[in-house]
Parts: C-alpha cells; structure tokens; sequence
C-alpha cells in the first residue's frame, strides 16, 4: 500500500506542483488531498471504512486556509489521542518567525517554507521521505 500522506493546501497550483513532484520522487507514496483544515479534520476523524477516512503516515500542512486555518488544524490532530501521533510537517509560504514559532508550541514536528525552484522542491521532497517515512523506494542519492 506504501506510505500514506495527507496534504492539507488550498493552492491548486502547489497542489499539483507536490502531487507531481511525489510521483517522481516516490513512486511509494500514495496522497490524499484536503482544500482546507475542516475538510482535513473531518478525513481524519471520520470513522474506519467511512470513504472519506483517511489514516495517513504524515501529514503536509498550509497555514493560510480558509474556514480552518493550519494552526488549528495542528491543534486538533495533537489533541486529540487517535491522532497526535501523527507527524505534521507545516508547508508553507511564510518564513515569518511568528509563525514557526506559534507552529512548534501547537506541536508541529517540522516546518518548512515552501521552495520556489523545482529542483529545490524535489530535494525537499527527498528529504521529507527519506527522513518521516523511511521509504526506500525513492531515487538514489545524486
């Protein structure tokens, strides 16, 4: 079944941008995709074998969403004992301090601004398997 990954991103464009750059990188991987952070909340609290449930290995966050922004989004996976096990990686296009920091005390495990280079993009994405999913099937090293 290979490595579950739940990206929450109103951007369509960075959306397709990642889902491309996934396939190319980790052919493993397998993502699910939230437009915004209720939409994310609900997958991930809907019941087992309910067709919108999901149970991923990690999840990739925006901040900037309508309804229900990324901070909360962190807030109700940590909280919530089913789910805070599960790593949050913020993605993201602020590099404020403000909002690394406010990301970190709701407990996110990583954060990481959003890269404007494709090969720069790949990279990241390289790295975020190897680390958070130790999925082997990505492309050797360079």
């Amino acid at each position: 079944m290979g490595a579950q990954i739940l990206l929450v991103d109103d951007d369509p464009n960075d959306v397709w941008l990642l889902t491309r750059t996934f396939e190319k990188v980790c052919a493993d991987c397998h993502l699910h995709f939230a437009n915004d952070g209720e939409v994310a909340i609900r997958m991930l609290r809907a019941p087992a074998g309910c067709e919108i449930h999901v149970r991923p290995d990690l999840v990739l966050l925006d901040l900037n969403m309508p309804k229900v922004d990324g901070f909360e989004v962190i807030k109700n996976i940590k909280s919530d004992p089913d789910l805070c096990q599960i790593p949050i990686i913020v993605l993201t296009t602020s590099n404020r301090a403000e909002c690394r920091v406010k990301s970190y005390q709701r407990y996110a495990n990583s954060f990481l601004t959003k890269p404007v280079a494709i090969g720069e993009l790949e990279q990241m994405v390289e790295s975020i398997v190897r680390y958070w999913l130790h999925t082997p099937g990505i492309r050797p090293e360079r």
